[in-house]
């Protein structure tokens, strides 16, 4: 975005949109989304959702597909599509948990888990690339700032 395309949101009757900051979050979401998509996307055959709902299994299995939804704050069609996918490509699996024939959770495959590990260490690379332009001082001063919007956005 142009340094001169960003003004005051605030101007009568106007919602200038590149000045948004909701709108200047999801473009900077979907521009990191979408570069780090491009290095699994083609290999492993993934899209966004799915690779998210693996990341969020690879971290804590045996989710619902409704807790996976609260956790990625992904639409519940996009998560169901995305379950319905990895089910069918094997690289999740439902089960059912502690005799709770109601509930199925979710758990990585063993190809699921190998594909995870690929993706991984691409994902933290393409992050330390991306704050490697950040002091340690900005890097923190971000992940408060984050924070505070997150929680400040969920109040709202």
């Amino acid at each position: 975005m142009r340094p001169d395309a960003v003004r005051s949101p605030r101007r009568e009757g106007v919602l200038v949109l590149e000045a948004f900051l909701p709108y200047r979050l999801s473009i900077l979401s979907n521009t990191v989304s979408g570069r780090i998509a491009k290095s699994y996307a083609e290999r492993f055959s993934l899209t966004i959702p799915e690779w998210r709902v693996m990341a969020v299994l690879g971290r804590f299995p045996g989710l619902t597909a409704g807790e996976v939804t609260e956790r990625t704050a992904m639409d519940k069609v996009q998560v169901s599509r995305a379950v319905a996918r990895l089910l069918k490509t094997r690289r999740i699996e439902r089960r059912v948990v502690d005799g709770d024939r109601r509930a199925r959770h979710l758990f990585l495959t063993s190809e699921g888990k190998a594909v995870y590990s690929e993706i991984v260490p691409m994902a933290l690379d393409y992050e330390r690339r991306m704050v490697a332009s950040l002091s340690a001082g900005e890097r923190a001063q971000l992940e408060k700032l984050l924070a505070k919007l997150t929680a400040t956005a969920e109040t709202l």
